[in-house]
């Protein structure tokens, strides 16, 4: 379980907030906390709920289905 979590939080972090550069911004856009995405980019021990993950696929517009076939879990 803790490998499927560690692929997850690495593919929201590399994929999305990275990029984005701003956690502020990633927040309010997919309607989660700042520290959760704070979390999410630098604590290694981060276990992400469903209800996260949950809320950036509404906000991304993917199933949650998809997500995990394009994670790889």
């Amino acid at each position: 379980m803790n490998v499927a979590n560690r692929r997850i939080v690495e593919f929201i972090r590399d994929q999305w907030v990275i990029p984005m550069n701003n956690n502020s911004k990633f927040a309010n856009e997919n309607n989660i906390d700042e520290k959760t995405v704070r979390r999410i980019r630098e604590d290694t021990t981060y276990q992400i709920s469903l209800v996260t993950i949950q809320k950036i696929c509404e906000a991304k517009e993917l199933l949650l289905y998809d997500f995990f076939k394009m994670v790889g879990v």
